[in-house]
């Protein structure tokens, strides 16, 4: 693979600033940040007043910890634009969840937001490996969803060419990448499996692509996929962390010379850890609930955002700033299977690292009895679809869940083509357990 490691030169200089100056910078923004929050939003200012604190209460970091949290029910209780801390003129983006489960939760940014979202965008590509006049081939979903515009922007301000092809029709995706000659690829990790079986189908070898850098978000994806990826298209694969609450992809981002974890932009977002069951904040290094506090968010400042996923706080290497370890997985997306809990994430290190099978997969939760049960759908690799191929990968990984997992588990084989395909992010578990 390329050497992609950027000049120091290049980086901006509270990238590899001392912890001293990083600090004092969050301190006198999360000052501003949270009084902007309490002056202007109604929710703020009642749950302030409630907890019986006030922003004048801040004046160390450690001081945030008094304050409450905020959910991401409140955006719902305050659908569309209650929780906008600037007048509705003043917001001139919109972007929305799906609303699958309920109301959307909707954002807003000024201007200055948007300014601030491209230039952490543009620093996560510039870690990522990516140039100034490099070709960025963008395959995240364009519309509410932030991922494709809020990667866009970023690309553009990089100095990049940006291909704005958003998500599906794998077929054109593969084209565009064999012609255009794309320098990186921006994603989701089940959809580029897509593409890499779309080079396979047109009989075209990945690791003759263009491709130096794949930017992979929006779903936690693990070191196997990792692996399985930058051996196929000889290429590096980076890990880029964003929510929209906090504001879009560019939270946070892996750089290519450690691929040791997202570096968090801590001169934007004070991250805290917090044990999921007390809210009590833990220390550095411990496993928990990561909450994000925005530091320079005007059009939707968010005070303690418990985002839900599940990692730990560790020391900066590449840059001064922490990093967050990957993402293990969410703790609302947390299967408890017999008393066991199982994250889709650890279903699928044991996948990849099983022969014979495809890097795709489905888990399905059902009834069995008054017992609840988990069958993983996977299918055979083409060069290994037999019959007797196919029932010794069910049985190797029927052990490898049961071993590194702790359950057991039905595995279901099918041919080549049959596991359902994302379009962006992928569905990984089904759930059709009984009620009662």
């Amino acid at each position: 693979m390329k050497d992609l490691t950027p000049n120091k030169a290049d980086l901006d200089p509270i990238e590899i600033a001392s912890v001293d100056e990083i600090r004092a910078l969050q301190l006198d923004r999360l000052k501003w940040s949270v009084r902007h929050a309490y002056d202007n939003v109604p929710m703020y200012k009642a749950r302030f007043d409630e907890a019986g604190v006030s922003p004048d209460d801040l004046q160390t970091l450690a001081d945030l910890a008094k304050f409450p949290f905020t959910y991401k029910n409140d955006l719902r209780d305050n659908y569309p634009f209650g929780l906008f801390a600037v007048p509705r003129s003043q917001i001139i983006r919109l972007h929305a969840s799906s609303g699958t489960t309920g109301k959307p939760t909707v954002v807003g940014y000024t201007q200055n937001d948007i300014d601030n979202w491209a230039d952490l965008v543009a620093r996560s590509l510039r870690a990522s490996g990516l140039r100034r006049g490099d070709m960025v081939h963008n395959a995240y979903g364009y519309g509410l969803f932030t991922g494709g515009l809020g990667a866009h922007y970023g690309i553009e301000r990089l100095g990049c060419t940006v291909v704005p092809m958003s998500g599906g029709q794998t077929e054109k995706q593969v084209g565009l990448i064999t012609d255009f000659k794309p320098d990186g690829i921006m994603v989701t990790p089940s959809y580029m499996l897509n593409i890499l079986e779309g080079f396979h189908k047109a009989g075209l070898d990945p690791r003759q692509s263009s491709l130096n850098v794949g930017i992979f978000g929006a779903e936690p994806w693990t070191d196997a996929m990792r692996r399985e990826v930058e051996e196929a298209f000889d290429m590096h694969a980076v890990d880029i962390y964003g929510l929209s609450e906090i504001m879009g992809p560019g939270v946070a981002n892996e750089c290519v010379e450690t691929k040791d974890g997202p570096v968090i932009w801590e001169d934007h977002f004070l991250p805290e850890i917090i044990d999921p069951a007390t809210g009590e904040v833990l220390p550095d290094g411990e496993l928990g609930e990561l909450v994000f506090t925005t530091l320079t968010k005007e059009g939707l400042p968010m005070i303690r955002y418990r985002t839900r996923d599940l990692t730990r706080l560790l020391p900066g290497t590449a840059r001064t700033m922490r990093r967050m370890e990957k993402i293990t997985g969410r703790s609302d997306d947390m299967i408890i299977l017999r008393g066991v809990n199982v994250f889709p994430t650890q279903v699928e290190e044991q996948v990849m690292a099983t022969g014979g099978i495809a890097p795709h997969f489905q888990i399905e939760l059902y009834t069995s009895g008054r017992m609840d049960a988990m069958r993983v759908y996977v299918e055979a690799d083409p060069d290994a679809a037999d019959e007797l191929s196919k029932t010794a990968a069910a049985r190797m990984l029927t052990k490898r869940i049961k071993d590194m997992v702790g359950v057991s588990t039905e595995i279901v084989v099918g041919d080549p083509g049959e596991v359902e395909r994302s379009q962006g992010k992928a569905k990984r578990v089904v759930d059709n357990r009984e009620r009662g």
